[in-house]
């Protein structure tokens, strides 16, 4: 089963009163397909430079990071760009849906950008709103939209262009607990059925059942516990 996903030796230094601290030390991981792994870790332990580094919006210091075994060390910001466009999906606390666009046109937007062409486009967000449950919702707008359903949208989209790996941030902060569940749940069975990897983010204990392994962040490394 290959890694969609690897972090090797990742360090990440900053500079704090002239002196040099590193918020990761040489954390490595590998995510296989269809395997959903989550990170916890108190505030300030470094997750969102961890999930900004594996999610290739920041470079390390050193070490590198394989998306479906392309690097991104050394690529322009143009071809990160594209690379975040083909190689990853991202669903974050909040769905961040676009306010005047409806839920089909959320997730032909993405295609669009990706360069999708309009047929295939079309077919693939009516088959990933069919799988999550929201056939029925294609022409609703954001706000008529329950906190579930947005995040079920959400969920979709990033699915959108068929990457390799899925970051969620926190998915489940703006739910109630039945409705978080149920989209770490969704998560979860996307992930197996289409054989991507998952990283979650979360201080929600609750989805850890979900979840093939689950890691802390301690002192710029990743535990397994």
């Amino acid at each position: 089963m290959r890694n969609r996903l690897e972090l090797q030796e990742i360090t990440r230094t900053f500079e704090d009163g002239g002196t040099e601290r590193n918020i990761l030390d040489q954390l490595s991981l590998e995510v296989a397909e269809s395997e959903l792994v989550a990170v916890m870790g108190p505030s300030g332990s470094g997750k969102s430079t961890f999930l900004s580094i594996a999610g290739a919006l920041l470079e390390p210091t050193s070490g590198d990071v394989l998306l479906d075994g392309e690097s991104i060390i050394g690529k322009t910001k143009q071809d990160l760009s594209e690379m975040r466009l083909r190689k990853i999906g991202f669903i974050f606390q909040s769905a961040n849906l676009v306010p005047y666009l409806k839920v089909e046109e959320q997730l032909l937007l993405v295609a669009k950008l990706s360069g999708m062409k309009k047929a295939r486009a079309a077919e693939r967000a009516k088959e990933l709103l069919d799988r999550v449950g929201l056939s029925h919702r294609l022409n609703a707008y954001p706000e008529k939209l329950s906190g579930g359903e947005r995040q079920r949208v959400a969920i979709a989209r990033a699915l959108m262009n068929d990457p390799a790996v899925l970051f969620a941030d926190e998915p489940t902060a703006s739910l109630d607990a039945s409705r978080g569940l149920d989209i770490v749940s969704m998560i979860a069975k996307q992930i197996k059925h289409q054989k991507k990897s998952a990283v979650i983010v979360t201080h929600d204990d609750r989805i850890l059942p979900f979840c093939d392994r689950v890691f802390f962040l301690e002192e710029g490394k990743l535990v397994q516990k």
